[in-house]
Order: structure tokens, then sequence, then C-alpha cells
């Protein structure tokens, strides 16, 4: 099983999207039994909240069912339980890698590295711009989706 946490600032807005997103690609290509996908944020500011309402809506309008979530942070202690832990932007990783004693294991990674970009998904909560950080999230996961190819089995 390919276990991967995806994290921004708050864990209501871009990683819950992703979260979402991911798991239903990999449930429309029948593989939803090969990974364990969740989010969480870097900061303890929306603690046991949902997800933002713009997020809610654009997941709906895409067709995209709302994985049930509640923001919560990592720790070290969840260090150990994944195999990717992707962060949406360059504040993110470098949070991640503060609180995870600088990724000994090498599981930190920035989501668009694995779409061919060095890009930020842009925060929502700041530009108010739910489809371009829609349109980000489809192509990360894309991106690693085809990055994870080999370790998936047909």
């Amino acid at each position: 099983m390919i276990k991967i946490l995806f994290c921004c600032h708050g864990n209501i807005c871009r990683s819950p999207l992703a979260q979402s997103v991911f798991t239903h690609k990999v449930k429309s290509l029948g593989l939803a039994d090969q990974f364990y996908i969740n989010s969480m944020a870097t900061s303890t500011e929306e603690i046991g909240n949902p997800p933002h309402r713009g997020i809610v809506q654009k997941l709906r309008e895409a067709g995209i069912p709302l994985i049930a979530h509640r923001a919560t942070q990592i720790s070290w202690s969840d260090y150990s339980e994944y195999d990717y832990i992707i962060g949406m932007d360059e504040r993110n990783v470098q949070n991640l890698h503060r609180m995870l004693k600088n990724d000994p294991d090498r599981k930190i990674y920035k989501f668009l590295t694995f779409a061919g970009s060095d890009r930020d998904i842009a925060d929502p909560w700041y530009t108010g711009n739910f489809d371009e950080t829609y349109r980000d999230v489809l192509q990360g996961c894309e991106g690693l989706l085809n990055h994870l190819k080999n370790k998936i089995k047909r």
C-alpha cells in the first residue's frame, strides 16, 4: 500500500482538495485498495475546522466527492506512517522539514514537482481563486500518478 499525506498551512483548502481529488482519481482507476490518502496542516490555526466552503463548492462543481475531513496538524509521530509527505508550497515544505527532523527518509516533496514544475500551488485563502488552485491540484495529481505508475499493481 502506498501511503500519501498532503499538507498545507491550515488543512482546510489545498490539502483536503488534493486528498479528495487524488482519492477520486485512484477510485476511478480501480486502485483505491493500493492507497491510503490523508491530509494535515503544518499549523494549528484551523484544527478541528471543516474544509473551506470554496473548496466544497469547487469539488461539487467538478463532481468529485469531498472526503469527510476536519483539520489536524502533522507531528513527528506521523512521519513513519507515510511514504510521501507532500507540501503545497515552498513554505509548507520548509515547515515540514523543520517539524519532521529534516526528513531523514526523504519523504517530503513539493506537490507540483511531480508535474515537472517548481511552482507553488497558490493558497485560495488569500487569492480567492479556487479555479486556479483546482487546476494546479489536478496537474499535481496527474504528475503524482505518473510518478507512481511503476509502484502500482495493475
